[in-house]
């Protein structure tokens, strides 16, 4: 459902009134709560910001973040290590991309044939503190900052209104999209480990007028066909509203604040009318409903993508950039810490991957690759597909305190890979190296804090921009360096 604001209680970050929260269905009232969340995204993106600039700078007027959440093994990937031990050696055989020298493994056919279309980064890098629990990575990842508690058992506490905020969340604020459309999508289902759900997946404490649209369809993680469940009826008409009904409501709406004066003296500054339009725009215009409607494309394209969850919301979020939406977070659909098609592959890797997670990864991020670049927007959309961590180069051993079988790979922040495509990124790149075990890298470590910066820099955000917390503190919105080597 749509977050939208209510009575005020206390200021965000930028001094802009913070809302108690609703959750509503169709009719005039949406239109006028999404007026309100609209006008505090414009409000917010309106203030002053440091000066940035340089190569790739602003280039991307949209990202998509493929969240493997999990950690997929980069050896049995993406960074295959020939004329290695064999509990080290992937079971899987290396094959040639459209890169010359450059070899995936067997996991990967279609990802081989686009890897001219984007870059590698093979040093994905960080020395954990607590990080080699999943939620606790993955909150660095998706913040930029370490969390303050890990309980006895590894898992963090729930979400908070302290937390800091999910990079879309950051983005949408700072840079409010221009169409009357949903600015941050998330789906198909909330980040998890064990009994800890969607840390990292909120604002925070920019408030809650900055939370994703939380598209999260009914069905099971192994229900294949589930985004054939999606309900947007928030975004639509009820049967007894039609389109004159609701625009009558809002002129009803008119009058009435013209005779409340305190009302418009408390609003005047904040041009209530240009959002409230904006938000009737969207609802009755359709046009995020008619974004969410898989139906609309042929059979033919939805089995480029691959009919699976995540083959689906590779597409779905195609649909929704191209509609306007500003930021799209596809998070892996199965619980980060879970079986079958999980990436968190402590037992069973050669089967679970070569069956159920690898072929779904494969046809879904190339066929997105390709689509953007077919369509011609690929130029000013941003890809990244990464996980929290890779896996351990040596099969059958313990680095986080978890059981693993010789077929299996613990936890592995050291050494990981990730891909990056679009908007002022290198075509047919291969950025950093690892060793020879893919044990570490050897050139060019690149923190996820230094990927992060390079996502706010790609949107033409400076990485340094000061955010101000729940107790009023100034932070950076990420301590990192822009990744200037995978810029074109």
């Amino acid at each position: 459902m749509l977050v939208i604001p209510s009575r005020p209680n206390k200021d965000t970050c930028d001094g802009v009134t913070r809302r108690d929260l609703l959750r509503v269905g169709g009719s005039a009232i949406l239109g006028m709560s999404l007026g309100q969340l609209l006008q505090l995204q414009a409000l917010a993106g309106s203030s002053e910001k440091p000066s940035a600039g340089g190569k790739g700078f602003g280039k991307a007027k949209s990202v998509i973040l493929l969240y493997l959440q999990g950690g997929p093994s980069h050896l049995d990937l993406w960074d295959p290590k020939p004329n290695v031990p064999d509990n080290v050696k992937s079971v899987f055989t290396p094959i040639d991309t459209k890169l010359p020298g450059v070899q995936v493994t067997e996991i990967l056919p279609k990802f081989a044939q686009v890897l001219d279309k984007l870059t590698l980064i093979r040093s994905m890098s960080y020395t954990p503190n607590g990080l080699f629990n999943h939620t606790a990575a993955i909150y660095q990842m998706l913040t930029g900052y370490t969390a303050d508690k890990v309980s006895p058992s590894g898992q963090l506490e729930p979400p908070s209104p302290k937390d800091f905020p999910n990079v879309g969340s950051n983005i949408i604020r700072l840079k409010p999209p221009t169409e009357p459309m949903l600015p941050f999508v998330m789906m198909p289902r909330p980040l998890q480990e064990s009994n800890v759900v969607n840390k990292a997946g909120t604002a925070g404490f920019l408030g809650r007028a900055y939370d994703p649209y939380y598209l999260f369809p009914t069905g099971d993680d192994m229900d294949m066909a589930k985004m054939d469940n999606i309900k947007v009826d928030d975004l639509q008409l009820r049967p007894d509203v039609s389109s004159f009904r609701l625009g009558n409501r809002a002129r009803i709406r008119d009058l009435l604040n013209a005779g409340m004066p305190a009302l418009d003296k408390a609003t005047d500054k904040y041009d209530l009318d240009k959002y409230y339009q904006q938000a009737l725009s969207l609802v009755i215009s359709g046009r995020a409903r008619d974004a969410f409607d898989l139906k609309r494309e042929s059979d033919k394209v939805r089995d480029r993508y691959g009919r699976t969850t995540f083959g689906q919301c590779c597409l779905l979020a195609r649909r929704l950039i191209e509609a306007g939406t500003r930021f799209v977070e596809v998070n892996w659909p199965k619980v980060a810490n879970s079986d079958n098609h999980s990436w968190d592959h402590h037992v069973g890797l050669s089967g679970r991957m070569k069956s159920q997670s690898g072929p779904m990864f494969d046809a879904g991020l190339s066929a997105l690759i390709e689509d953007l670049d077919e369509r011609g927007m690929l130029a000013d959309t941003l890809v990244i597909a990464v996980g929290e961590f890779g896996r351990s180069p040596r099969r059958g051993v313990s680095t986080s305190g978890n059981s693993n079988t010789d077929d299996g790979r613990d936890h592995w922040p050291y050494c990981y890979t990730a891909a990056v495509a679009g908007a002022g990124i290198k075509r047919g790149f291969v950025y950093g190296k690892s060793d020879a075990t893919a044990s570490a890298p050897v050139e060019n470590p690149v923190h996820p804090c230094d990927l992060l910066a390079t996502i706010y820099h790609s949107v033409g955000i400076d990485p340094a921009t000061i955010v101000y917390n729940h107790l009023n503190q100034p932070r950076e919105l990420v301590k990192g360096e822009v990744v200037n080597g995978i810029l074109a």
